[in-house]
């Protein structure tokens, strides 16, 4: 057991000062936390190292609302960082490990890290990016050797482990990426978002995801009710995705570990190793999106039928939308203990609905609570009567409202007035039950991860043989939506199937696989608008028809 402090906190002391985990290492020192290939922590063990931590940063000089980045991939040093950072009122930024060195560099940099964690396994990525940042005091290097970074397990242990003097909450910015340019900091001001940690010294109250910088699961979590309710001393968590994704670090980490419920991190998404897991661990909650109900759905039956899952009571989806079948067909096999969310992390939304519901509605993603003012409207502006589609509207909190780091102009674009929107397009039936029937063409989602096309453009742009490029999401049964590119060549290139591999391999040398063109079509001309802007949704139409949504 870890030195212990000699003071006992209550958990509404810990709940408004980022102590959560010390609150429950006090309560039940030896329950697992998290477990992970990598190595797992009790929450005496946790909270231990996330205070050795906390002491490294604050003896580096870092003052609250500083920032801490971390790349790191699922292991129990992203608890340590992610809870050191909110213990000492820091600003903390998980980045996304697929991403290239270029692109993690200028999140470092734009966020004005003040320390860096970064995993062996991202080694060429972190090191690019510390080259490229200017004002990071302690670079810490996890499970081995990075070039620049010190050594993660010798520097956090020569601190002392009993819980530090003066707490402060902090906060987190996740990167989201833009129609153009760079991705963009989602910053709320830290002391803005006290009252949502103060209010997950509740037990099984929403307050503990809203924490985690996802405001609109504070809607999705309370009004689960009893479904989603934990018992810390019987309930398990898997975390099916990456942490520094919103969804999976709302709902498969902060908001069980802020209950006293231990969690599972799987390394990568593999479906039958789910189900593993699920059986060996007695899972009771998890987050899943669209694409991983797919693939466990295409495992064979034989292979299905191996595992327990009869502890699962909670299954949450969202960040994509699902086919009716697929999940109709989970819910077959599972039970009707599926349950769905559409929210956006700017905040705002909190669509949700239970399993007894869907049914009854199939394709919806629910009614928002009464507190939530939501809209759906025309082009020009104007609200839409009930059943006539239009894009759809969230009222922004009036606490806690977001802005984009450092980019006052975007910010301002993305609100109309008191309201902002995704883009999406809905209709709210009779029964106010809001349906999703397509989006704006900027966006692509893919299993779940948002890519958007400007990106994939701007790089295609830079081989000679491309004079113009629109780049769109076409339906795909696994992912939802995956990427093609739809190119104008220049003159003396022909349109042949090397072409088409040559393309897309450039691309990947200039960014991730998942926002590379899996495909390309070849056009002799793209449809513009007078000024000589592309027409995207024209060019998506096409691939979309026949299809009942265009999402």
């Amino acid at each position: 057991m870890s030195e212990a402090s000699t003071e006992q906190i209550t958990m509404q002391e810990a709940a408004s000062t980022g102590m959560l985990i010390a609150y429950h290492a006090q309560q039940a020192p030896d329950r697992m936390a998290v477990t992970t290939v990598y190595g797992e922590r009790t929450f005496d063990e946790l909270n231990g190292r996330i205070n050795q931590l906390a002491r490294v940063f604050r003896n580096a000089g870092l003052q609250p609302d500083d920032a801490v980045a971390l790349l790191l991939v699922n292991r129990c040093e992203f608890l340590e960082v992610y809870y050191a950072a909110m213990r000492t009122g820091l600003r903390v930024t998980p980045i996304n490990w697929h991403l290239t060195g270029d692109d993690a560099a200028y999140i470092v940099e734009n966020c004005e890290a003040r320390a860096f964690v970064a995993d062996v396994e991202c080694a060429n990525v972190a090191k690019q990016a510390l080259s490229q940042a200017s004002g990071v005091a302690v670079a810490l290097a996890v499970g081995g050797n990075i070039e620049g970074f010190d050594d993660y397990g010798e520097t956090v242990g020569q601190q002392a482990s009993h819980n530090i003097e003066d707490p402060s909450s902090g906060s987190q910015m996740l990167y989201t990426s833009g129609t153009t340019g760079r991705p963009k900091g989602v910053y709320r001001d830290r002391l803005a978002r006290r009252g949502a940690l103060a209010a997950a010294a509740q037990p099984n109250q929403a307050a503990p995801a809203a924490a985690a910088g996802a405001p609109a699961a504070q809607a999705v979590v309370g009004r689960a009710g009893g479904a989603a309710a934990y018992n810390p001393e019987t309930d398990r968590a898997l975390c099916t995705g990456p942490g520094y994704h919103a969804a999976p670090l709302a709902f498969n980490i902060v908001s069980p570990i802020a209950q006293g419920v231990g969690i599972v991190m799987m390394d990568r998404w593999d479906a039958e190793e789910c189900l593993r897991l699920v059986e060996q661990h007695k899972i009771t909650h998890t987050h899943m999106v669209a694409t991983m109900f797919h693939r466990l759905l295409s495992l064979p039956q034989e292979v299905r039928s191996k595992y327990d899952s009869g502890s699962l009571r909670y299954v949450l989806h969202g960040a994509a939308p699902c086919p009716v079948h697929v999940k109709q067909a989970m819910m077959d096999w599972l039970g009707p203990v599926i349950h769905e969310y559409y929210a956006a992390t700017e905040g705002g939304g909190g669509f949700f609905i239970g399993p007894e519901d869907w049914l009854k509605k199939p394709g919806s993603v629910g009614k928002a609570p009464e507190t939530n003012v939501n809209k759906i409207v025309d082009e020009e502006g104007n609200e839409l009567p009930q059943g006539e589609i239009g894009t759809i509207y969230f009222q922004a909190p009036q606490v806690g409202r977001f802005e984009y780091f450092k980019d006052s102009k975007k910010t301002a674009a993305s609100y109309m007035g008191d309201f902002f929107t995704l883009g999406d397009m809905g209709y709210f039936d009779s029964d106010g039950y809001l349906f999703l029937t397509g989006r704006n063409a900027e966006t692509i989602i893919s299993g779940g991860v948002n890519i958007y096309p400007q990106e994939t453009d701007n790089v295609l742009l830079k081989h000679p043989a491309v004079a113009d490029v629109c780049t769109i999401g076409i339906p795909n049964e696994e992912w939802g939506e995956e990427v093609k590119s739809v190119i104008q060549l220049s003159e003396g290139y022909g349109e042949t199937k090397e072409m088409e591999e040559e393309l897309i391999s450039f691309c990947r040398d200039g960014l991730p696989a998942f926002k590379s063109p899996r495909s390309i079509d070849f056009v002799h001309e793209l449809p513009r608008l007078p000024s000589g802007k592309i027409q995207r949704r024209k060019v998506r139409e096409p691939y979309w028809e026949g299809m009942d949504k265009q999402i």
